[in-house]
Formats: structure tokens, C-alpha cells, sequence
């Protein structure tokens, strides 16, 4: 039987912790080569693209996630996860949750790996679904006590506080800058659809960690090369995807492309996190696979009950 989940079913059946747990086990599947998630494709087709990510978890699974790029705004995405042995449909979503969602629970197993045991307080940039699904997930790996948020349209931001209220045990503030937003924060998040970079690095506390998740491509990014510059440590969860953007990414041709490490690779003890107060950046691209895994293991919760 196949299991169909809409947007309501996907908001009230998945919960932050097991999204967390289950990308983890994505990260972890991916490093060991057992989950197979090349970088994304695209169908031209005239003034936008159709989307594919794929993925295969060896010996049992292949699926993948579809989504446009035309003018207007995206419409619905669509998830589908097949039986590797006879091909048939195990489980598809539609809608436009699971996706956020997915990356929000990456974004917070690096924050679990990387930011700082006690941190608390948290810099906002950015006032959309991207930026609540963070919040989202953060809040079930570290107690949030001050959320700070800025973004530019100050209703959105306003709006914004109400709804990521009940994720955070202190004060969620909507403040008037994105310095106000950072500085000081034990974790910074990046996630608007600025052209240019959107924070100046020396406003950030040291020991910070921050991670970024809007444009990141040379000449549209939401970030500068500065950034990467003071940090000890540069994680990303693909670098497949890294590599393959058109145009590149900020980061390739750099210096720092070198120095870019998977979060798989952190997660085994291949890579050493730096001691003491240093800065580590997590640039979020998109493992690919990560939208079927997820909607596999949440099916298969389902079906037990």
C-alpha cells in the first residue's frame, strides 16, 4: 500500500527530533557510500527548469524529489520513494513542508556537531519558511533562550516572531539591523534571498557558528569570501553539490575550496573539530536523497503505528 502525505499530514506527523535523528542517519548513510545522492539536475524547458534530486539507499530504496523555477514562484513539490527490489511506489508527499523541513534537520545535526554545547542565544537573518524550519530544528538540539531576527520588511519579521515562538524558551526579538541580529549570538543563521552579503564577519562573536543557507553563488550570495576567511572550520553537507553549481559557487576557485570538509566526515571523528573559540561555517546546499530518506523513514513510522 502506498502511503500519501500532504502538507497538514507531513506538519502534524513529523516531529523536529525524529527529523533530526533520521537526516543524521542520511549524513551518516552518505558518508559510508551506502546512500548514493549525486548532485542535482535540471530540465530547461524555456523561461524555467523542472528539478530533480535523487538518491538510492542501497539494498533498499531509490527515490527522488521534483520542483520548478518558473517565474511566479515555485508551485508544489513532489517526493517519491520506490522499493529498490521491485520498483513499486512505497510513499509519496506533495506539497511544499517536507522540503524545509528536511533542511532544517540538517541544519541542526551540524549545529549539534559544531556550535557550542551551551549556546543560547541565536542571530537570525532572514524571515522566511527556510529561516522558521531552522529555528525549528535547532530547538530540538540546543535550549534557544534569545532569538534575535532581523530581516527587511518589518511586518515579515514581526509575523516571523509569532511563529517561531513556541520552538524558543527565552525572548524571540525582532530587531531593526542585521548587526543588532548577530552580534554577540552563539549561533548565526543566514537565510534570505540577498544578492550580497548580509552581515559584516567582525560583528560576530568569537566561537561562533554560523551557517548559511540562501544565495551562495559568485556574484549572487548571501555571503562573502570574509566569512570563510576568520573561520577554523568549513563544513558542508555536499560537496558534490558544491562543485556543480552553474555558476560556480563562492566558494570554488578559492582557497577555502580546499579546505571544505563533508558534515559526514566531522560526524565519523575523520575530521577534528578545532578546541577552543573558533569560528566554523556550515554552508547548506541540499544533500540530495535526503527528501526520500526522510519521507521513507516517516512512512515506515506511520505503518507501525
Amino acid at each position: 500500500m502506498v502511503t500519501i502525505l500532504t502538507d497538514d499530514e507531513v506538519a502534524r506527523r513529523l516531529s523536529a527530533g525524529d527529523a533530526v535523528r533520521w537526516m543524521g542517519e542520511a549524513v551518516d548513510a552518505h558518508h559510508r557510500g551506502d546512500l548514493i545522492a549525486p548532485p542535482r539536475v535540471h530540465a530547461l524547458l524555456g523561461d524555467g527548469s523542472f528539478a530533480f534530486t535523487t538518491g538510492r539507499l542501497r539494498g533498499s530504496w531509490f527515490g527522488y524529489r521534483s520542483y520548478d523555477t518558473f517565474p511566479g514562484g515555485p508551485g508544489e513539490q513532489v517526493v517519491v520513494v520506490h522499493d529498490e527490489h521491485d520498483g513499486k511506489v512505497r510513499a509519496v508527499a506533495v506539497g511544499k513542508e517536507l522540503g524545509p523541513r528536511r533542511v532544517g534537520a540538517i541544519g541542526a545535526v551540524a549545529a549539534d556537531l559544531l556550535a557550542p554545547r551551551d549556546a543560547g542565544i541565536v542571530g537570525l537573518v532572514g524571515a522566511g519558511v527556510q529561516a522558521a524550519m531552522q529555528v525549528w530544528g535547532l530547538a530540538a538540539v540546543r535550549t534557544i533562550t534569545e532569538l534575535r531576527v532581523y530581516s527587511r520588511d518589518a511586518a515579515r519579521r514581526l509575523a516571523f516572531v509569532d511563529r517561531v515562538a513556541p520552538y524558543v524558551h527565552g525572548a524571540v526579538r525582532a530587531v531593526d539591523d542585521a548587526h543588532s541580529a548577530v552580534e554577540g549570538a552563539a549561533v548565526v543563521v543566514l537565510a534570505t534571498s540577498s544578492p550580497t552579503p548580509v552581515i559584516d564577519p567582525s560583528w560576530l562573536a568569537a566561537g561562533v557558528y554560523v551557517t548559511t543557507l540562501g544565495p551562495k553563488q559568485q556574484g549572487h550570495a548571501e555571503f562573502g569570501l570574509e566569512l570563510a576567511d576568520g573561520a577554523a572550520l568549513l563544513v558542508t553537507d555536499s560537496p558534490a553539490q558544491i562543485a556543480a553549481y552553474d555558476p560556480p559557487n563562492v566558494l570554488v576557485g578559492s582557497p577555502h575550496q580546499a579546505r571544505l570538509v563533508s558534515l559526514g566526515s566531522v560526524r565519523s571523528g575523520e575530521v577534528d573539530r578545532p578546541m577552543g573559540p573558533h569560528r566554523s561555517v556550515f554552508f547548506s546546499v541540499g544533500l540530495a536523497g535526503t527528501e526520500a530518506f526522510l519521507l521513507e523513514r516517516l512512512a515506515a513510522q506511520l505503518a507501525t503505528g
